[in-house]
Formats: C-alpha cells, sequence, structure tokens
C-alpha cells in the first residue's frame, strides 16, 4: 500500500504544469539530439544539467530523464531514412529499416521503430516501478564473472550475425577485438598497437568507428549512384505506412515483449551499453522468428522492431542499479548520479523509503516521454520520410558535415577525424566484398569488456569463477549460439567431406586482396605483441591467432573451392528442407553500374571528405561547412545559388550555435591559426 501510494504521489507530482512543461522540453531536446550522428544524449544530459541548480528534484529528473528517454525514440530516423545511424544503438536498425525505405516503405518503418520504441520504454518504466522494491538481492548477485559470461555471450552473437559468411564474420569479429585492445594495458600499462600516437593511448573510441562503418559506406554509395534513396511515386503509395508499421508492433506483440526483456533486463547491468543490447536482440530474433533467416536484413519489419524495444527498454533498466546502489549502468547514467547528488538526493535505502516519490516520479518521467517523444515523431514523420526522395546534392553535403562533427565527439581531437575516414574506406570496402559489417562492431563493443572482467575473475575468484552457476548456464547458451550456425553451413554443404572434396587448385582474384591484407595485418600485429608483458598479450595473442585462423580458412574457401561445388542455392536448400541464409548487411543499389564507375565515383566521394579535413585543418570548422556545401552542390549537379546559399548559411548558423556556443566544442587548432599570431583568438576557435 506504501507503494501504491507513493506512485499516485508520484503521478500527481508530475502532472504539475511547470513540471509537465519542463519534461516536453527535455523531450523536444532529446529529440533534436537523437535525429543528429553522433552527439547522443550524454552531452545533451550534460548540456541541460547546469540548468537544473534552480529546479526540485522531481522537476530536474523530469527534465533530464525526458531527454534521456526520447533520445533513442529519435535514433533511428537517419539510420531508416538515409542509412546512416548516428549513433552505435541504432546500427542493427540499419540492417531492415534502410532497406525498407528503399523499396519504398519508409514510414513503415519509421512507425514500427517509434511504436516499438513506445512500448520497449513503457515496459521498462513498469518493470522499474514493479521491481524496483525487490530487485536489491538480485543486482548483487552479478558479479565479474557473470559480466564476462554475458561478454562471450554477446560475442557469440557473431555467428548469428554472419548470415551465410561465419568464417567471414568471426574474421570480422576478432578484428573489432583486435581494435578494442588498441592503446594502453589496464593490468600493465604497456602501449599495445599505439604506433608512437597519445591519441590511440586510451583506445579507438566508438563513434567514429560506428560512423565509418555504417554511415559512409551508405553515403558514399547514395553519391555513386546519384539519385534519391527512394522515388517520389514510392513514398506517396505508402502514406498509411506509419499507420501499418504501428499495426506490425501489435501484430508482433510477443517479440516486443520478449526484447523489451532484454533491454530492461541488460540494461539494468552496469557496463552494458545500449549498442551491444541491440545486437542482442536483434540477434535474439534473427534466431527465433519464423523465416527470420531468409528475410531478416533484407527489409523486414521484426528487425526495426526487435532492436528498437529492446533499446528503449533499457533506461528503465539502467536506472535500477543508480537508485538502489548509486552505480551507474551507463554514461548518461553518471551524469544523471551527478544530479542525485547535487538535489540532495542519495542513492540506496533512501530512494526506496525517504524519497520514494522522487524515485516513482521518475518512472512516471520515462513512461510519459516515451509517449510523448513517439507523439511527436509519429506527427512530424510524414516530413521526415520525404527526406529520402530529396536529390542527393541536398542531402549529402549537409549529413556529411554532421558526421564529420559528430565524429569529433569521441574524443575532440584529429584523431578522431582520421579514424572516421579509415574506418570509413574499411566500411565501403567490407560491404561490396560481401563481408558482414556487424560482427566487427560488435567485437569492438564486447572486445575491451571481455578483456577487462576476466582479469578481474581470475585475480578476485581465481579458477573458480568459472564453476559459478551463472556463468555456467550463460557459456553453454554461447556454445549453442556461436556453434549451431557453423554446424548447420557445414550440413547444407553435404557435411566435412563433401566441403574438402569440393576444394581445388586456388585461384586468386582481385578479391583475394581484402583478406590478404587482413591476413597480413594480423600477423604483424601478432609479431609485435610477443614481446610484451604476458598480462599484456594473453588475450590479444589468442583472439589474433583465432583471426589468423579464420581469415586463412575464409581466403582457402574463396580461393580453392571449384566452380559449381557449392549447390547450396536456394532450390537446393528447399529442396534438402534447409533454411536459406542471408548475406547479412545492406544490400547494394548499385550493381546495375560497371566496377570502373563505381571506384571512380568512390574515389570522388572520398575525395570529398578529405577535401573537407583538409579545408578544416586550415581555416577550421565553421567556415569550412559553407565551402564545402557550396562547393559540393555546385560541382555535382550545378544546383541553382538560391538553394546553394541559403542551405550555406543556414547550416553554419545551425553549427555554429548548436555546436560552438551552446555545446562549447573546443574545435582543433588551424593551420591558419599557427601561421597568423595575431589571428590566433579567433580562427582556432572557429
Amino acid at each position: 500500500m506504501e507503494v501504491l501510494h507513493s506512485a499516485a504521489a508520484a503521478f500527481f507530482l508530475i502532472a504539475e504544469p511547470h513540471r509537465l512543461m519542463l519534461l516536453f522540453a527535455g523531450v523536444c531536446m532529446g529529440l533534436a539530439i537523437g535525429i543528429l550522428p553522433g552527439i547522443g544524449g550524454v552531452a545533451g544530459t550534460a548540456l541541460l544539467l547546469p540548468f537544473t541548480y534552480s529546479m526540485d528534484p522531481a522537476a530536474a529528473m523530469a527534465m533530464l530523464l525526458g531527454l534521456g528517454a526520447s533520445t533513442t525514440t529519435a535514433d533511428p530516423i537517419s539510420a531508416i531514412v538515409l542509412g546512416a545511424p548516428g549513433h552505435a544503438a541504432s546500427a542493427a536498425t540499419t540492417l531492415d529499416g534502410y532497406p525498407m525505405t528503399k523499396r519504398g516503405e519508409g514510414g513503415r518503418a519509421l512507425g514500427a521503430a517509434y511504436m516499438s520504441a513506445m512500448l520497449g520504454g513503457l515496459f521498462g518504466a513498469l518493470l522499474l516501478g514493479v521491481v524496483l522494491p525487490v530487485i536489491r538481492p538480485l543486482i548483487l548477485l552479478v558479479g565479474s564473472p557473470e559480466l564476462l559470461a554475458l561478454a562471450v555471450f554477446g560475442i557469440s552473437m557473431v555467428a548469428v550475425l554472419s548470415g551465410n559468411a561465419p568464417l567471414r564474420g568471426l574474421t570480422c569479429a576478432c578484428f573489432g577485438m583486435l581494435l578494442a585492445m588498441i592503446g594502453s594495458d589496464p593490468q600493465t600499462g604497456t602501449l599495445r598497437w599505439t604506433m608512437g600516437s597519445l591519441y590511440l593511448w586510451d583506445g579507438l573510441p566508438l563513434v567514429p568507428l560506428t560512423l565509418g562503418i555504417f554511415a559512409l559506406p551508405e553515403l558514399c554509395d547514395l553519391l555513386i549512384s546519384r539519385k534519391a534513396v527512394v522515388s517520389k511515386e514510392l513514398l506517396v503509395e505508402n502514406r498509411m505506412g506509419l499507420l501499418r508499421g504501428a499495426q506490425d508492433c501489435f501484430r508482433n506483440w510477443f517479440l516486443v515483449l520478449r526484447c523489451s526483456w532484454i533491454g530492461s533486463g541488460m540494461g539494468a547491468i552496469p557496463g552494458i551499453g545500449a549498442a551491444v543490447i541491440d545486437w542482442i536482440s536483434y540477434g535474439h530474433a534473427l534466431r527465433t522468428e519464423k523465416d527470420a533467416a531468409k528475410t531478416f536484413g533484407t527489409g523486414d519489419v521484426r528487425g526495426v522492431i526487435a532492436a528498437e524495444s529492446a533499446t528503449s527498454s533499457r533506461e528503465g533498466g539502467a536506472l535500477i542499479p543508480t537508485i538502489v546502489f548509486g552505480v551507474p549502468a551507463s554514461s548518461g547514467m553518471a551524469i544523471l548520479l551527478g544530479a542525485f547528488l547535487m538535489h540532495g538526493l542519495v542513492p540506496g535505502p533512501e530512494m526506496l523509503t525517504k524519497n520514494l516519490d522522487i524515485t516513482y516520479s521518475m518512472v512516471w518521467s520515462i513512461a510519459v516521454a516515451n509517449l510523448v517523444g513517439s507523439g511527436l515523431c509519429f506527427a512530424f514523420s510524414g516530413q521526415l520520410a520525404k527526406l529520402a526522395t530529396l536529390r542527393y546534392t541536398l542531402i549529402l553535403p549537409v549529413v556529411l558535415c554532421l558526421v564529420y562533427i559528430g565524429a569529433f565527439e569521441g574524443k575532440r581531437q584529429w584523431g578522431d577525424l582520421f579514424s572516421l575516414l579509415f574506418f570509413g574506406v574499411i566500411g565501403w570496402t567490407l560491404k561490396h566484398l560481401k563481408w558482414p559489417r556487424p560482427p566487427l562492431v560488435l567485437g569492438f563493443i564486447l572486445g575491451g569488456m571481455l578483456e577487462r572482467y576476466l582479469f578481474i575473475s581470475i585475480e578476485r575468484y581465481g579458477g573458480a569463477w568459472i564453476l559459478r552457476p551463472a556463468v555456467i548456464v550463460v557459456f553453454i547458451a554461447a556454445a549453442v549460439s556461436l556453434l549451431r550456425p557453423l554446424l548447420q553451413d557445414m550440413r547444407t554443404r553435404g557435411g566435412l567431406r563433401d566441403m574438402v572434396a569440393g576444394f581445388g587448385a586456388p585461384r586468386f582474384s582481385a578479391r583475394s586482396l581484402f583478406p590478404i591484407f587482413l591476413l597480413g595485418l594480423f600477423i604483424t600485429m601478432m609479431t609485435q605483441a610477443v614481446s610484451w608483458d604476458f598480462s599484456a598479450k594473453i588475450v590479444p595473442l589468442v583472439v589474433g591467432c583465432a583471426a589468423i585462423v579464420f581469415c586463412t580458412l575464409a581466403l582457402l574457401s574463396d580461393c580453392c573451392k571449384r566452380p559449381g561445388s557449392d549447390a547450396t542455392g536456394p532450390a537446393e536448400r528447399a529442396k534438402a528442407g534447409i533454411a536459406a541464409t542471408i548475406h547479412m548487411d545492406i544490400a547494394s543499389n548499385i550493381g546495375h553500374l560497371s566496377t570502373r564507375t563505381i571506384l571512380l565515383r568512390g574515389l570522388v566521394f572520398f575525395l570529398w571528405m578529405g577535401g573537407f579535413l583538409g579545408s578544416m585543418s586550415l581555416i577550421g570548422v565553421i567556415p569550412t561547412v559553407p565551402l564545402f556545401i557550396v562547393a559540393f552542390m555546385r560541382a555535382e549537379r550545378r544546383e541553382p545559388w538560391k538553394i546553394v546559399i541559403p542551405m550555406a548559411v543556414v547550416m553554419t548558423a545551425f553549427i555554429y550555435i548548436l555546436f560552438d556556443q551552446l555545446l562549447g566544442v573546443v574545435w582543433p587548432s588551424t593551420v591558419l591559426g599557427g601561421l597568423v599570431p595575431v589571428l590566433h583568438g579567433t580562427v582556432p576557435s572557429l
């Protein structure tokens, strides 16, 4: 009865007009930030924090949680409409959302994303309200061994996310794990693969890597095709798509429920980020939904539903350890914890007794924020979906400017921009050579976690950590998840004997250069790692050797397979009663062009990217934005000045006000600023 009374009192607390207005303001800001690539709710929460000093605790939490809860609602917009995920948490949504847009079902994908986000967010809020009084003992059972087991389980999803190329997927996953180990080793302080660069001492940031691997390849293909993402005729035919997408969520209510459980449950575990939950939920749907192996990755609305419902439900789960123990489950919760202390709220028993009404006001804030955020997205999605019908010369310069600035939010160093460009080339190569990209990102996210929790578990528990019941159960589930697709692939190819019999003399082609490059890279990295301290090299050597084995097998499979030896086409699979597997990535729409045209236009795209970087280093970010927009629009299509000038002015003003003035981004120094001391106080700050 005390809990119900506090929940009712909290509802009337939030229902007061001035708190609702503050909640609405937080939601609007969260939606705006969610659309922008690379910014994220953390920056927005940090920006809002100083404005909550004079507010009462309930109002302050309402505003901050309104922003945090609605950011994930707007995340999928750029991923679905343009194929460019603004944040790592919406990368899985791109796999099915963007193909739906390309065939004219962007409205349906957006409707499914908004509705599943709303339902997932409401589920997370409900779960938070119900379990808060009883969750404390359960959270205490989760230690570093369990976190390690969950990291291993996440890695096991690589086999599912590799589609019909398990060896390539495992190679990419190992590559991602090795990238995650770049920097100073936490155990010994050994510098691993830093190449003498101070930027790499703290490791590679996630944002430039994600934007490079997923966003730049789609934007590059948009320039190569020189067409809009979707024709206006297709968009008009799908005006009812939003409603249809919402109906899809209710038809797949059990999928929404399961994925919301995954998001809330894993969100309550500190250290498990939204990007991990996103992929695990997507992999779960891929394994459990009927005929998912045939349709996921090609534009299946269930893929969008699975990813978005889990991501949005995470917010409620992440609040549990923050409130109960004062242990933030994410970087956003860490800032919220600072707001707690600033307003005199002490996490722990007081939040469940003395301040229970404040605690339940947070539950109501998350629920209302999800309702309002989804409602606003539904209201304006008709206009947002039209972005996909614009000419590429109107979309690319604006999005590329935002991508560059979003990538710079990683560490706010030049290295962020070089990383973006490097991983953009890697991502585009992976896509067109049909090497799956999701395993690389998943391996990068989980690689550092796996190594960290392994050493903590050994130090605290010795060898006994592996005998903990929860660890054993999760490890068994991970083994099944990893081996099942590999064994199924062997079965579809007639078993190990038939697979070996199908190999002949190697036949190298231009496509073989990429795995050869990876193999050389892995060998070089392992050669350098041999001289490190034992604690610093043991995990990289294990992962690197596995990468060499998988890459070698993938290369041999590509080069030595006899033509016609792999009778595993759709007809053969159907005849054998075996489910089809797919290439788990976004299909390219430039296959009708010649290889020479694709390479030349791809080179032009990356030259534009390099030109932006060069101009930025010379004169600064703010002056480069209008120059880049004008040059791109006039050179690519001779857009009329009446469109070019307003777009350049508006975009420059937007970036200057938001990033320079409000967020206070410290831009990198410029060549001109170093050569002309008189301008030192102005040019570098541009």
